[in-house]
């Protein structure tokens, strides 16, 4: 097993840029480590599965599928992502439905918890764009959300800032590094971690001006959640399905259904102008949950599934903790 260290200025070699590397280099850095945070790719991360992602902050609302886990280590993360980018948009997320699909919306409601229900008046006042368009709504007014292609630069500078160094271009492994490593790879790492799949996550960007929104809006879907998510330059991300293939780029049918959410969510997204299509591999383990791995000198993070941006920081936070301290979390950390 790892052997723990109190030392703050031991080195962390961390590999893997995307979401869950640049939180555990951001804590371990600002811990006082000498971070070292290696990166395959250039600086732009085009080829992340965070560089397709919703950057969705919701626990509350994912608890209608996801394990209690995932709603631990998610609302721990909203408290550390406040903590450290307190510019992060809260402004709560809504989930709506069409009368068709009124017993999922009620089966949802019943499943989760934090939110309040609004009714077409309070809907309306809240976002003014979905006047008229839903009788009522569920609204969880502690999450929130992030731009993921804005938000990695942002801490990939915050690690600068904190004495880490970063190399983009770095294709490098475990053996290839002294100290402590800490492996953020996702898929990358598969040939070690032969349980990890990869479950396909397919997004649309467009751009309308004629709809304002300022949170999240989930539309309630009979196969997997759709939602649409604002960015700035009224640009607006519908994602995401949840496919179990490994395959690249978005199928004719999934197309299909992320624009008829948007133009079910408003009509004038008919109107708007398609930016990008693409797609991500989440890597999954089969239970769908985060692990953390400690094997002789490295230490695993993967199977963030759709979770990544919502459990990131608080799975660098364990990983800290057991480096520091030897603090073990029995539902995350496998030791061997």
């Amino acid at each position: 097993m790892l052997q723990t260290t109190n030392r703050p200025d031991s080195p962390v070699s961390i590999i893997g840029a995307g979401i869950a590397g640049a939180w555990q280099a951001l804590l371990f850095a600002q811990a006082g480590h000498a971070v070292t945070l290696h990166e395959r790719s250039d600086a732009d991360m085009t080829a992340s599965t965070s560089h397709w992602a919703g950057g969705m902050l919701a626990p509350y609302c994912e608890a209608e599928v996801a394990e209690p886990l995932i709603s631990r280590l998610g609302l721990r993360s909203l408290d550390i992502w406040r903590r450290e980018l307190p510019d992060t948009p809260f402004n709560g997320s809504l989930v709506v439905a069409h009368p068709r699909e009124r017993n999922d919306f009620e089966r949802f409601a019943r499943m989760t918890e934090g939110h309040r229900r609004l009714d077409a008046a309070a809907l309306a006042g809240l976002e003014p764009s979905l006047e008229g368009r839903f009788r009522d709504a569920l609204f969880f007014p502690t999450e929130g959300h992030v731009e993921p292609r804005r938000v990695l630069p942002k801490l990939h500078a915050r690690i600068k800032a904190a004495g880490g160094t970063i190399k983009f271009g770095s294709d490098v492994s475990a053996s290839d590094l002294d100290g402590l490593v800490i492996d953020c790879r996702g898929l990358t790492a598969r040939e070690e971690q032969p349980g990890l799949r990869g479950v396909k996550g397919e997004m649309i960007l467009i751009e309308s001006s004629e709809v304002q929104l300022s949170r999240p809006v989930r539309l309630i879907h009979p196969r997997w959640p759709l939602y649409v998510i604002p960015r700035e330059d009224n640009m607006f991300m519908l994602g995401a399905t949840s496919i179990e293939a490994e395959d690249t780029g978005v199928s004719v049918r999934s197309a299909l259904e992320l624009l008829g959410a948007a133009y079910a969510v408003h009509p004038a997204f008919g109107e708007a102008r398609i930016v990008e299509f693409g797609s991500g591999l989440r890597p999954a383990y089969p239970d769908n949950l985060p692990r953390i791995g400690v094997r002789g000198g490295k230490i695993s993070v993967n199977g963030l599934y759709r979770h990544g941006f919502l459990i990131a920081p608080a799975l660098a936070e364990l990983t800290l903790n057991f480096v520091e301290r030897g603090q073990i979390d029995n539902e995350v950390m496998q030791c061997a």
